[in-house]
């Protein structure tokens, strides 16, 4: 059984990285600053006529892969064990970053998101779930309640991996269904964040049987 752990572990730790590699690949394609590279070349209407987009576009970016890296630390048994300190301090930085940064930046291009009403509600509402999670733990982690502080900060982290899923999915619909492109986004809007929370819910019922 403890074998069986460690390589799911381990496949989980190739997979993450693998896919972390990927996004902070794909924000460095944002270095230097340019408004019309990747993502920002399918968004000129909100680049040349909301002033407000590009630099909280930017702040979102640049944000979200340091909270993706410092989540993930987060559940480290063995930085938890031997360097409390740290553990405590990148907590810190985590949720700083996501309800005073990317969480916040992210709401914001939610509103403005393609894709219409249904995908606009999508990305505002995760914004929302995500900083009341990652407060919730910040909460329960000062309260000592440490059971529920991992439960919320796995809900909060389940929320910042979506920037991975939500690209996942994104190539599989493509790859698969050939969907429109309003389709698309409609779709991964949704399939991006709400499996990662069905499923973190999941584990952690499991865990309390």
């Amino acid at each position: 059984m403890q074998r069986k752990l460690s390589y799911f572990r381990l496949a989980w730790l190739i997979f993450y990285g693998f896919f972390f590699f990927l996004m902070l690949e794909l924000t460095l394609k944002y270095i230097p600053f340019s408004n019309t590279v990747s993502f920002l070349a399918i968004k000129q209407t909100e680049v040349t006529t909301v002033r407000s987009y590009l630099p909280i576009f930017y702040l979102h970016v640049y944000t979200a892969i340091f909270c993706l890296l410092a989540g993930f630390t987060q559940f480290s048994s063995s930085l938890l064990a031997n360097y409390k300190k740290v553990h405590r301090a990148i907590g810190y930085i985590y949720v700083i970053s996501v309800v005073c940064l990317s969480a916040p930046s992210g709401i914001f291009m939610g509103y403005h998101a393609n894709g219409g009403v249904f995908s606009k509600i999508s990305f505002v509402l995760l914004g929302i779930l995500w900083i009341f999670f990652t407060v919730k733990a910040l909460i329960t982690a000062k309260q000592g309640k440490f059971k529920l502080h991992r439960q919320f900060m796995s809900r909060s982290f389940a929320l910042a991996c979506s920037a991975i899923t939500l690209r996942l999915w994104k190539v599989i619909l493509v790859y698969l269904f050939h969907p429109s492109p309003m389709d698309v986004y409609q779709l991964i809007a949704w399939l991006g964040w709400v499996p990662n929370l069905l499923l973190v819910e999941y584990l952690i019922r499991k865990k309390q049987t």
